[in-house]
């Protein structure tokens, strides 16, 4: 009997305890089952970030290459030569005004770093380089470099190259787009203000008119060069008050006949004349001359007081027309001449004595 019931006191243990470790492991189970749940829901909302994220840097990327393309397309309705230089590749495509800037066909040049730097002068490259990698490293924000880029006929033409490199998340960059302003007329302009303005800003009345004239003359390269006040009004006759010529240099100052001259036009309907080419057979008087720029010299009431002419053997352009330069120099030999005028009337007339003049 006792046998009996301790059989069954230890099966009924052994049940209370399978009982308790049943409990205890279906506790565990639903643990598992809850702390599974919220991995599981944790896992999905890190999917649904990294979606949103993927969707962001999928816009981001398309917002770039829209900005990219419109960035090169403005570029390319502009009037300046453009370059785009991926720096994984080392791949350079030079667009066709690039190339025309210099003279060339679109298929006279190859579309590699190679050409690119090629039509560099020589003595800008190192000067490139070293501006070009400062802003890639970052240290220079932006790329603004003035250089000399060789043209196909041998010359040197001034351009400004600026620039700006598309980065990588990281700030890396892969990819840089440049536009190269030729700027050769504008350096041209700015040595002949200097060279005209250092030439004549220590003289004043007459001399003033020869310094005028042989300092344009030498700027322009032109072959002569003249200043001329009216001689009657309405005015038929005109006297220089400066003349210098390449090959003779100064000369004596003299008075001539508008009629049948190209100055004719420019003294008495007072407007600027270019005649670019044969000259002398339009105006046989002008014999040896190929091409003329005459402008008036207006007084301060509107009256024409004289001209600036210049005359060249060989067909010139519009490389001639420098308004802004011409303007200074017009209204001061204007000035001068209304001075040199308001003194002669002061004069005395002949056989006065001061005092009687008084």
């Amino acid at each position: 009997m006792t046998r009996q019931i301790l059989i069954l006191l230890i099966g009924g243990g052994i049940v209370l305890l399978l009982g308790v470790l049943w409990v205890r492991a279906r506790t565990g189970q639903q643990a598992m089952r809850a702390r599974l749940s919220q991995l599981e829901r944790h896992t999905t909302e890190l999917q649904a970030q990294l979606e949103r994220c993927d969707a962001a840097r999928a816009s981001a990327e398309a917002e770039l290459r829209g900005s990219e393309q419109r960035y090169l397309l403005a570029l390319r309705g502009s009037q300046d030569g453009i370059w785009d230089w991926d720096l994984d590749s080392d791949a350079v495509q030079l667009s066709p005004r690039w190339k025309s800037m210099l003279g060339f066909e679109a298929h006279e040049l190859a579309d590699d770093r190679t050409t690119w730097r090629a039509r560099v002068h020589s003595d800008d490259r190192a000067g490139l380089e070293q501006a070009l990698q400062r802003h890639l490293d970052g240290v220079d924000a932006q790329f603004d470099h003035p250089l000399r880029l060789l043209h196909k006929d041998g010359t040197a033409r001034h351009v400004l190259s600026r620039g700006m490199a598309i980065r990588r998340e990281s700030g890396v960059a892969y990819r840089m787009i440049g536009l190269d302003t030729d700027v050769t007329a504008l350096r041209r302009v700015q040595a002949i203000l200097e060279a005209v303005a250092d030439g004549t800003s220590q003289v004043g009345g007459r001399p003033f008119f020869a310094a005028l004239v042989e300092h344009f003359a030498r700027a322009l390269e032109v072959d002569c060069a003249l200043v001329t006040e009216c001689a009657d009004d309405p005015p038929t006759r005109v006297r220089t008050l400066g003349y210098w010529s390449a090959r003779d240099g100064p000369h004596e100052n003299f008075e001539f006949e508008l009629a049948g001259t190209p100055c004719e036009e420019v003294v008495q309907r007072g407007r600027t004349c270019l005649h670019r080419e044969a000259l002398e057979q339009k105006f046989p008087a002008e014999s040896g001359f190929e091409s003329y720029l005459g402008m008036p010299i207006v007084a301060s009431d509107g009256r024409v007081l004289g001209h600036l002419a210049f005359l060249d053997t060989r067909p010139r352009g519009d490389d001639l027309l420098m308004e802004r330069v011409y303007r200074i120099f017009l209204s001061r030999a204007a000035a001068e001449i209304e001075r040199l005028q308001a003194l002669a009337r002061l004069k005395p007339a002949p056989g006065l004595s001061a005092a009687h003049a008084a």
